[in-house]
């Protein structure tokens, strides 16, 4: 490859990563998402342009999204926390079965195919891409959260999928408290503080899931990069509080179709890679 085209590519990429950093510092912030929405894409991109071997190469985008996660969502739940807008109560709740599920997502991301993964995200994208562009806030099958076996069961599954897709569940989570009655901003802070519980131990469990894999790059930890996350994290915690202080300025509803035309974008680009 010629140089100055090697060094032009090299200057694209790390640009790309600072600016996926803070698009995820940002969302995060704003909607109460980890993050890997934005990541995902970038990493794949960034992944396949460095001829990853496509067997390790998702999970090595998600291993790496959720090493920027971790500081990214305790950055949003900090600030949320800050405005007095997070329910502890629930938070300490549902935590112990959002952790249950994402053990059981380790589990997994240690037995299965790259292809696998992607069909989760494929599959999991087109659904939220769908539900934000719906924006039903109307919709309510309670007047709060319910303390209940069928809420446990979806806080096992959240934090299951979430560990399959590398996002912090915020997608699912502010879904789940607009349906028991909740307003958006509350929806949004609470669900910022699933971020961390589910983005440490599953940044734990990509490593463990890929160490000593002989696939891996140079400057791998497991199925983490860990340039790329020396790249995107400052950015992402820098961009997470102004994310905060939007969320609780305006309306959402033109992000949230943005958001969604993004995510069916994302969506798509994985299934025509798998065909």
């Amino acid at each position: 490859m010629d140089l100055a085209l090697a060094n032009g590519d090299l200057l694209w990429l790390v640009l790309a990563l600072l600016v996926g950093g803070l698009a995820t510092g940002f969302l995060a912030g704003l909607l109460g998402i980890g993050g890997g929405g934005v990541l995902v894409p970038v990493l794949f991109e960034t992944f396949t342009f460095l001829d990853v071997p496509e067997s390790i190469r998702m999970h090595l985008v998600l291993g790496t999204s959720f090493a920027v996660i971790v500081p990214t969502a305790i950055s949003s739940f900090r600030a949320h926390r800050s405005k007095g807008a997070v329910d502890m109560d629930v938070l300490r709740r549902l935590a112990p079965f959002v952790i249950a599920g994402v053990l059981v997502g380790i589990a997994l991301v240690s037995v299965v195919s790259s292809t696998a993964l992607k069909w989760v995200w494929v599959v999991c994208g087109f659904l939220l891409a769908l539900k934000m562009a719906m924006g039903r806030e109307d919709w309510r099958l309670a007047d709060d959260v319910p303390n209940n076996a069928l809420v446990r069961l979806a806080a096992f599954l959240i934090g299951l999928v979430s560990t399959l897709m590398s996002i912090g569940g915020g997608m699912f989570l502010v879904s789940l408290f607009t349906l028991c009655g909740w307003s958006i901003l509350k929806a949004v802070a609470t669900s910022s503080g699933f971020g961390p519980i589910i983005a440490v131990p599953g940044f734990i469990g990509y490593i463990w899931a890929g160490w000593g894999n002989p696939e891996l790059p140079p400057m791998s930890l497991g199925f983490v990069s860990l340039i790329g996350a020396a790249i995107i994290i400052p950015m992402s915690v820098l961009a997470a509080p102004l994310g905060v202080r939007v969320a609780h300025g305006i309306s959402r509803r033109a992000l949230e179709l943005a958001f969604a035309a993004f995510l069916a974008l994302v969506a798509t680009r994985l299934l025509v890679s798998m065909l």
